[in-house]
């Protein structure tokens, strides 16, 4: 089964129970619903989670939440504003790439290596994206994690370059 590949392949604890979570909140569903997911028993985690939602009427994706540990990478609270105005032109097509592959697949994705880069320090990690379904079936948003390594923790507002090919990937694709 592909989801038990992708938590073999998770080494941060913190993004395990994410994970965990996210599948128990499956229950006998193929998806979970935002609504599904509670904060409070994920609440040492929420520093490194995100969320998006996606818009289909305007083809986008608007914030849910991002943690302060999240906020302080990105530069921006993510909540309620459009993914094109929370990163950089040149970063955009490869965040939008992998979050529609979870949603469309829809797959669940595992990434570690270099998860950001600004000023010449890099910061490694390891993040996941799971899909989230309103009906419980089609998914229409996304939660996921970073969990970052930090060598210097950025200053919350500096601009972050983002360099993919410093980052492995892994899509499973859920059965259906």
């Amino acid at each position: 089964m592909s989801y038990d590949r992708f938590l073999a392949a998770i080494k941060e604890p913190a993004l395990i129970d994410l994970a965990a979570h996210w599948n128990a909140a499956r229950g006998e569903h193929p998806l979970p619903a935002w609504g599904d997911i509670d904060a409070v028993a994920l609440r040492r985690l929420l520093p490194f989670i995100w969320a998006w939602r996606y818009d289909a009427a305007r083809q986008t994706y608007i914030g849910r939440l991002a943690g302060e540990e999240v906020t302080a990478v990105v530069g921006v609270n993510v909540r309620n504003r459009a993914i094109e105005d929370c990163f950089s032109a040149a970063a955009l097509p490869v965040i939008r790439a992998r979050l529609d592959a979870v949603r469309v697949g829809p797959s669940v994705m595992y990434g570690n290596g270099t998860v950001y880069v600004r000023h010449g320090y890099t910061g490694s990690g390891e993040r996941i994206i799971l899909p989230l379904a309103s009906d419980h079936q089609h998914a229409d948003g996304v939660i996921g994690a970073t969990y970052y390594r930090f060598a210097i923790k950025p200053a919350t507002g500096e601009a972050i370059a983002f360099d993919p090919e410093e980052e492995t990937i892994e899509f499973f694709p859920l059965g259906g």
